[in-house]
């Protein structure tokens, strides 16, 4: 087994790789198991859907809690995950429920005009830039002045790829194929999108689940990797909601955190890699180069995110799906997106390329492995600045593999983890006022969360960072410090009444 992640001054061959060793967190499978269930379970044998394929699997059913029974598994060393799904039949498999299905995504702005007020909601996100207490009430003020400040450039960006993100019209469309495949394995089912930063809203989603009478809901995050920062996010809010909502407190509903250990998703993933190959003249000497958005190092080692780690095997497992296709070609993993001054996890994508370039690869074909829709990160951010910086380094070829999209083995793969995991579907808590005591809506969102952040610590966010006292490098020192400066002088133009902001009309709209 490799000892580490993937190095950007390292190339692998596919056909040396082995798995990556399992996280100390629990595994994709094992969370869906413990997690979801808030019914008595009786049998064992009603765990067959979510141990399928993992070999050496042995479970057992742990001592009550709360009244309730919760599962937990042990996971061999396999970690593909295969679909076990029932077959198609001429009867519903849930009788007389409503199923409706709630696929969370970012969301991103429409047209030009929606950039500003996109960028404010995200900075707005407390998960995205977290204050100390004292200073929260600058929460929205700073989100307006940095989303005034980096509107111009989004907008930039935007404009390269036609004036807005497709990602609403991709993940609708996902919506309704995962509808017409769900209705084909007779699951007749609705299917919502709910957009953590723009519209539809989660709330706007959910106000629709109500008005529909769905009775059984599964939350289906559209990240194929769990992050503190994006599942967990989207996780947070619907937290929220659920708590304060007496429908939602007695709707039956489970998560599926994240699935990229999943079978289909693999082998539609090596699929797509497969095709573009053959693009090249010599496809056996291309370099297979996976981008994934990167994340803050402290939500890794700091609060265990198992980001880096399911990445890691989610590439582990592709490699070995493609080595099974006897494709051999070199690779490695890279960290795209970062901004601000803390340090990302690393290696860099920009800084990987130039020193691939530099190291004499010619061919290399990008693989955005942590989205399954297009949108400015793969559109404009790989396809546009990284293709120009491969050219620049010397990359004579570059190619680059679509987001899944609506691949129809995507979709299936999709339908059938929304099947496996009806069996789970259980009640928000036993009583309201459990419910209002504890934060666990969506069956035990709470204790998935607290897995990686037990200590519910405050994160450095992904585009700015307050926190007090010594610091791991100069680099977050000289950020943090310049961070203060910023603080100081907002205080000031509060206290005031003068000062650029004023004088731009930003602060006055908050008065």
């Amino acid at each position: 087994m490799r000892s580490g992640g993937i190095q950007s001054s390292t190339w692998y061959s596919a056909s040396s790789s082995s798995t990556f060793p399992h996280p100390p967190y629990l595994t994709s499978a094992s969370r869906h198991c413990r997690l979801s269930i808030s019914q008595r379970v009786s049998r064992i044998s009603l765990l067959s859907s979510c141990s399928s394929g993992l070999s050496k699997t042995q479970l057992s059913v742990s001592t009550q809690r709360n009244e309730q029974n919760l599962l937990s598994v042990g996971v061999g060393a396999e970690a593909l995950v295969t679909s076990n799904a029932p077959g198609v039949s001429n009867e519903p498999l849930v009788a007389e429920e409503k199923i409706g299905v709630l696929l969370l995504n970012l969301g991103g702005p429409e047209n030009l005009e929606d950039v500003q007020p996109f960028l404010f909601n995200l900075f707005a996100d407390p998960d995205i830039i977290r204050l100390p207490r004292l200073f929260q009430f600058l929460q929205k003020p700073l989100a307006q002045f940095i989303s005034v400040l980096r509107a111009p450039k989004s907008k930039e960006g935007y404009a390269s790829i036609g004036g807005g993100s497709p990602l609403r019209q991709i993940t609708d469309a996902q919506a309704e194929e995962l509808r017409k495949s769900l209705w084909a394995k007779n699951v007749p089912a609705k299917v919502y999108v709910g957009m953590r930063y723009w519209h539809p809203f989660t709330e706007e989603a959910i106000e629709q689940i109500k008005k529909d009478g769905i009775t059984k809901l599964v939350v289906l995050p559209l990240y194929p990797q769990f992050s503190i920062s994006t599942s967990g996010s989207s996780l947070r809010l619907l937290e929220s909601i659920f708590r304060d909502d007496e429908y939602l407190v007695n709707m039956q509903h489970t998560v599926i955190p994240s699935w990229y250990q999943r079978e289909g998703y693999i082998k539609a993933m090596a699929n797509l890699i497969e095709k573009e190959l053959q693009k090249f003249d010599h496809p056996e000497n291309v370099a297979i180069f996976f981008s994934a958005h990167g994340v803050p190092l402290a939500y890794v080692e700091e609060a265990g995110d198992p980001y880096k780690a399911e990445m890691e095997e989610c590439v582990d497992l592709i490699i070995q799906e493609l080595e099974k296709r006897k494709i051999t070609n070199a690779y490695t993993l890279a960290y795209q997106s970062r901004v601000g001054p803390v340090e990302w996890l690393k290696p860099y994508t920009d800084e990987t390329i130039i020193d691939l370039g530099g190291k004499g690869v010619k061919s290399l074909l990008a693989v955005p492995i942590s989205f399954v829709s297009e949108h400015i990160e793969t559109l404009e951010e790989i396809d546009v600045e990284y293709k120009e910086l491969a050219l620049e380094s010397g990359i004579e070829n570059w190619g680059r593999v679509p987001a899944q999209g609506c691949e129809p083995m995507f979709i299936s793969d999709l339908a059938d983890a929304v099947i496996e995991s009806l069996p789970y579907v259980g009640a928000m808590a036993v009583s309201n006022l459990e419910a209002r005591q504890s934060l666990v809506p969506l069956g035990s969102v709470e204790e998935l969360l607290a897995t990686y952040d037990s200590q519910r610590r405050e994160l450095p966010p992904p585009v700015t960072v307050w926190e007090w006292g010594w610091t791991k490098s100069a680099e977050t020192w000289n950020g943090r410090a310049a961070m203060l400066a910023v603080l100081m002088l907002l205080l000031l133009e509060v206290t005031t009444g003068e000062g650029f902001l004023h004088q731009w009309g930003i602060l006055p709209l908050f008065r």
